[in-house]
């Protein structure tokens, strides 16, 4: 057992650099099978469900889930960075020191002499500012910034908003109009080549996102409103269906929609 293992397990607290080194055993030689073999790519995922996990943990107002889960979540940053540090490219500290400049830089306001007694000032500053470090010379190169593995509705709502800075942004009447034409336009092409269809339903979805963030909503909470929303629907009307000594997959689509009717008004 080496100085630095028997060093962590006397340990009653830790902190950040305990971490990196924990994850630095674990990928070591005498380490962990599972640990040393892993790469960005293979814990993409991983990094992506802790953060959901996060996002639950605050939908549930639980302290003591939200402390476990940005566990998890640091856990994450601190295993990719330790993969970079073993390529010999950058360490935790590097990464630390470049997220403080960067809030340094982007808070003038707080750490310098530029005045901003409003959000609206704050982040009209912190958009020129990003722009100007990131090298973005036009709105499109904004658009195009915006990250393509981002969920759709999220990606959507992102880009109509940095497309609103560039004047692209329509009254809410405009949008409830190319909604409805839209809807109209796929009610008439449903029978059309696949990629018709597809291409309108996309006009549908980023004109219901564009509107969602418009309305001060998020388009992604909306739908997953929705969601959870239907499946109560759907158990209550399988519940009365059962209590009716009947089987849903034996019914007709007219007779599971009374069902639904009654279960759900």
């Amino acid at each position: 057992m080496s100085d630095k293992i028997k060093e962590l397990l006397a340990k009653d607290s830790f902190d950040i650099n305990d971490l990196a080194d924990i994850v630095m055993i674990l990928r070591s030689e005498n380490g962990c099978p599972w640990d040393k073999v892993q790469t960005h790519k293979s814990i993409k995922k991983d990094f992506l469900e802790e953060v959901y996990e996060v996002m639950e943990a605050i939908d549930c107002d639980s302290p003591e889930m939200m402390r476990e889960e940005l566990g998890d979540v640091l856990l994450q940053v601190v295993f990719h960075t330790v993969i970079e540090t073993e390529n010999n490219n950058f360490r935790l500290d590097d990464v630390i020191t470049d997220i403080c400049k960067k809030l340094i830089i982007r808070h003038p306001h707080v750490f310098g002499s530029v005045e901003a007694d409003n959000v609206e000032t704050v982040l009209k500053n912190w958009d020129t500012i990003k722009k100007e470090t990131k090298g973005q010379e036009t709105y499109s190169d904004t658009l195009k910034s915006v990250p393509k593995n981002f969920p759709a509705l999220m990606r959507a709502q992102k880009l109509s908003k940095r497309a609103a800075r560039a004047g692209i942004e329509y009254d809410n009447a405009h949008d409830i109009s190319a909604l409805e034409n839209a809807v109209k336009t796929l009610e008439n092409s449903a029978d059309s080549d696949k990629a018709v269809v597809a291409k309108q339903l996309g006009e549908i979805m980023f004109t219901c996102a564009s509107l969602a963030r418009k309305l001060d909503l998020d388009a992604e909470e909306v739908l997953t409103d929705t969601n959870n929303n239907y499946i109560e629907k759907f158990e209550k009307t399988e519940n009365a269906v059962r209590q009716n000594g009947q089987d849903m997959t034996a019914l007709s689509i007219n007779e599971l929609d009374a069902y639904w009717r009654e279960q759900n008004e």
